[in-house]
């Protein structure tokens, strides 16, 4: 075939861009449980962050099979959906389906000294793109044990220091009811208080829409528990 013709050059980069393709999906496929297995890694880590648990890629495996003892799905009245894997459950798909709809996760830890938590998955907007977290909730069903809060691109020094413990660690001790009302916690500028009387964090200087797109997200993604935080009170 004469190499200088548009025929050989056509074959020449069908073959070369046939090989390449094959080379990515083998890769693509050979890589995929590694990804897999890490993004779970990751998912473990998170939630054992909320009750303040440090692990690393290399031990969050055996902590989280020593605290976490259990994990289950529930509906809005509180009631369990069988058949569903908890760790399984693509918040950010559910949060966007009404309440009565929604597969709601539940994570039980049991710390050393026996108390025993329940940890509840957050998904939500940010200024530039998602925010999510997780809220550990002591057996009273009512009172904040820990959170973590993480995002995908909010601005560095601003919207981005949600993911520190000098904000997370400020929602320890508040409560979700307030005289047997469902409230969650608000996020306010500093010197101001929610209407309804919701207890309240300082949020974020400079960082105004990340601070009100986490109060959103915590509202939006707990209110649904709230029968099952009734049935813990």
């Amino acid at each position: 075939m004469n190499k200088q013709s548009n025929t050989y050059t056509i074959v020449y980069a069908s073959v070369m861009v046939i090989l390449v393709a094959a080379v990515l999906a083998v890769s693509s496929l050979s890589l995929k449980d590694k990804q897999t297995r890490n993004i779970e890694i990751d998912k473990m880590k998170q939630i054992l962050s909320s009750v303040h648990i440090a692990a690393t890629a290399d031990d969050a495996q055996t902590l989280y099979k020593k605290y976490i003892v259990d994990s289950f799905v529930l509906d809005d009245r509180g009631g369990h959906v069988d058949g569903v894997d908890a760790f399984a459950v693509d918040v950010a798909v559910q949060v966007k389906l009404p309440a009565d709809r929604r597969q709601l996760p539940v994570f039980v830890c049991r710390l050393d000294n026996g108390q025993q938590k329940y940890i509840v998955p957050m998904y939500g907007a940010g200024l530039w793109g998602p925010i999510w977290g997780y809220l550990a909730v002591d057996a009273d069903g009512n009172t904040v044990y820990g959170a973590y809060f993480a995002h995908q691109g909010e601005t560095p020094g601003l919207g981005a220091e949600i993911e520190t413990e000098a904000f997370s660690g400020q929602f320890v001790g508040k409560h979700l009811f307030i005289a047997g009302d469902f409230k969650s916690v608000a996020v306010e500028k500093k010197g101001q208080k929610p209407l309804d009387g919701a207890e309240y964090v300082d949020a974020i200087s400079g960082g105004t829409i990340t601070s009100k797109g986490v109060q959103a997200m915590l509202l939006n993604s707990l209110e649904p528990y709230r029968q099952f935080f009734k049935s813990l009170q």
